[in-house]
Formats: C-alpha cells, sequence, structure tokens
C-alpha cells in the first residue's frame, strides 16, 4: 500500500509544525525545525528567553536576556510601549544580549530581531513580557544628606513612605560603607505614621573624619503585600570633630568636651528633681536641630514662652536653651521642666558650636531616657539589644 503525500497531507503537515513552534514559543525557546513553507527548512539552532516568553508580574530589575545556541544574533531589540528601545549589550561572540538599565514598572517589553544558526538559516527574535504592577511604589528619604557634616552619634535613619512586610527584603537593598569599616548594623523602630522606619548605628561613636556612603537600592525590591520599591537613593557626608556634651544634673555644670579636651563649663539648671515629669532624663541624648528662637507651650503647667538659642536633643521636648529666668539659680539648683536652661550668652556660644548628631550624655537623673521619649533612642540600648532589631 502506497502514501501519497498529496497537497492536503502536506498542509496538515505545516499547521502541525505551526502548532510546534507556538507552543516552544510559549516555554521560551525556539524549537530546532519552524515551518518555513512547502519546502520546510531546518533552523538548527535553540533561542531562549528571560523571562519566558508571555511572562506576566515580572520584576524590573530582574535579569533579561535572550540568548543562542549553534548560531548568532543580530540586530536585538527589546522595546518598551510606545517603540522606545531599552539599553542592552550584545555579548562580543553574539550568542547573547542582556537589558543594561531597568525596566518599568506595569509595563509591556517587545522583542526583535533576528537569529541565524551555524548554516545560515534565519529565525526571527520576538516575543514578549510583562512587568510587575506594585499595589503602592514605597519611596524612602535619608535623613543626612551629601556632603553635610554629622556628629559622632548621629544614626543614619531611612523613612519609607509606606508600610514593609518583608524587612528583611527590604533591609537586603540596604548598604553603609564607610572609610574605615566602622561596624554597625540596622536596627527597625515601630513604624511611624508616614511608614517603616530603619536605623544604622555604629556600635560606638564614630571616627571623627569617616567618610560614609549610604544606598537604598529599592527600586524592584517587593516589600510584601504588593508594595515595592520606588526610586533608588544615595547619601555621601562625613563625620566631623567630636563634641560630646557632659550634663550631670547632680553637679549643676554642662560640661562641652571637643576632641577629647574640655572646652566649656557652662552653669546650668536642669529638670526639677522632684516631679519625674519634669527630670531630664538620664542616657545618651542626640542633637538633632537648632532654632534660634522656639514657642513653648504647655497647657499642664501652664506657660507660653519663646526662648532663645534652642538645641533640640530629643522629641520628648528636651532642649538646651538660653532661660534668663533661672539664671540666678543657674549652677545651683534644679527647676526646669526637663530642658538645660543657661544664660543667654552661654546658651549662644553652645547653640553656636553644635552638629547634628552630636552626643549630650545626661546622668545623674533618677528617670532614664527610653523608647516613649521621641524618635532617637538608639543609644539607650546596649549594642547587643540593637543588634536584635536586625531583619536579617
Amino acid at each position: 500500500m502506497s502514501f501519497n503525500a498529496g497537497p492536503r497531507n502536506a498542509a496538515v503537515a505545516r499547521i502541525l509544525l505551526t502548532l510546534a513552534v507556538t507552543v516552544a514559543a510559549v516555554l521560551g525557546v525556539v524549537p530546532a525545525t519552524r515551518a518555513a513553507g512547502p519546502s520546510s527548512t531546518e533552523f538548527g539552532a535553540t533561542l531562549s528567553f528571560e523571562p519566558v516568553a508571555g511572562a506576566g508580574d515580572v520584576s524590573p530589575t530582574a535579569p533579561i536576556s535572550v540568548t543562542i545556541t549553534d548560531g548568532e544574533l543580530a540586530d536585538v531589540v527589546l522595546q518598551a510601549p510606545g517603540g522606545t528601545p531599552v539599553a542592552g549589550e550584545l555579548a562580543p561572540d553574539k550568542q547573547s544580549w542582556r537589558v543594561s538599565e531597568p525596566l518599568g514598572y506595569a509595563k509591556t517589553y517587545t522583542w526583535s530581531g533576528t537569529a541565524t544558526d551555524s548554516g545560515g538559516t534565519k529565525a526571527p527574535v520576538s516575543g514578549s513580557f510583562t512587568t510587575v504592577k506594585p499595589v503602592d511604589k514605597v519611596n524612602v528619604v535619608i535623613n543626612i544628606g551629601d556632603n553635610q557634616v554629622v556628629g559622632v552619634a548621629a544614626p543614619i535613619t531611612i523613612q519609607f513612605y509606606g508600610r514593609v512586610a518583608d524587612r528583611a527584603a527590604a533591609q537586603r537593598a540596604l548598604s553603609v560603607q564607610t572609610s574605615n569599616d566602622t561596624e554597625g548594623a540596622w536596627g527597625w523602630l515601630p513604624d511611624s505614621d508616614i511608614g517603616s522606619r530603619v536605623h544604622w548605628r555604629p556600635k560606638e561613636y564614630w571616627k571623627p573624619g569617616t567618610k560614609v556612603t549610604v544606598g537604598a537600592k529599592i527600586y524592584g525590591v517587593p516589600f510584601g503585600a504588593g508594595n515595592f520599591g520606588g526610586d533608588d537613593l544615595t547619601s555621601v557626608f562625613t563625620i566631623g570633630r567630636e563634641q560630646i556634651v557632659k550634663a550631670d544634673v547632680r553637679s549643676f555644670q554642662m560640661i562641652v568636651m571637643r576632641d577629647g579636651a574640655q572646652v566649656a563649663s557652662y552653669p546650668a539648671s536642669y529638670g526639677l528633681d522632684s516631679d519625674p515629669d519634669r527630670n531630664t532624663r538620664s542616657g545618651i541624648h542626640v542633637v538633632t536641630e537648632r532654632i534660634n528662637d522656639k514657642r513653648m507651650i504647655s497647657q499642664r503647667y501652664q506657660y507660653d514662652v519663646v526662648v532663645q538659642w534652642a538645641v533640640r536633643i530629643n522629641n520628648n521636648g528636651e532642649f538646651i536653651h538660653a532661660n534668663p529666668a533661672t539664671t540666678g539659680v543657674q549652677g545651683s539648683s534644679n527647676v526646669s521642666h526637663g530642658c538645660v536652661n543657661l544664660s543667654t550668652n552661654d546658651a549662644k556660644a553652645y547653640y553656636d558650636s553644635v552638629l547634628y548628631g552630636d552626643p549630650v550624655e545626661v546622668t545623674g537623673s533618677s528617670v532614664p531616657l527610653s523608647a516613649s521619649d521621641g524618635d532617637i533612642w538608639d543609644w539607650t540600648l546596649s549594642w547587643e539589644q540593637w543588634q536584635k532589631l536586625s531583619a536579617l
């Protein structure tokens, strides 16, 4: 019995071969044969795509490439919507092409180009994939800007403008590099009203002159719950001179040490000893800002005053500032509402000397500084306790 490979059977064969090519394309691989009309020609190479053709929810920072075995690539282009080409590079052996820039969120990208096998047979480079669409794109801010000079107790704080469920993934995207291999660690604090937040604290005070580079390479990083990282951010800054305030509330003096030497001793009045709510908290405070004229209001203690040369040392209302009303007892009695009161001249002299991140070491009070006292309580924890706040 003979078999007649007539026009009808040839058409069926071409249809079956076309179906095979389609299935292979979905899997991200071009098979060794392809439909080429009645005189079908074998394509002796294999194309592989990463991600596979038709993929969805692709990370915009995932490795994106097309490779060929037993052949070469030419004129490869990955196009964004609207036809904009994505930057990429063809390998010297012409067997692979890789994307060299991050992609966008929620976009469909399309391949084009030509593949040629070792025998000279050509096949198209084609297919598409779609990147993930975040529920929310979460950006960050770093507390210390480029080229700033800060004090030796300055923590690095990164505030996320949204919630981070996968803290480990977020932390892996953060980096701190120093000019002298300073030992430090990330610690996650409770979320603020804005979103999640993480601090990096050195094990001990920074060494003066340290150069610091902070990186938040968060773009494309999944934060959990459908949220992804927004724009990458970096900051490069320097640690300034070492200035430490020694503030023993029992001494009625505020001593300023700079680079290991005493440069000032100011008569002071600290928080009223008999009222725990007015005690100046014991512990390492950190200078966060200074204000020429600061209005202070308390409904409980019924005052509304403007003070000069105010240096904030915590967000619980503690400042070092001028207070002419207590000049008579500065150096002999503690009567303030928790702040460190100095004379106008002394307060101005100290105000002019401070940097963000200068430590103020308060001792002798019966009430310790704690997490309830503001945003920066990093130094109230031992190094072992701080390390436990890391997500890794």
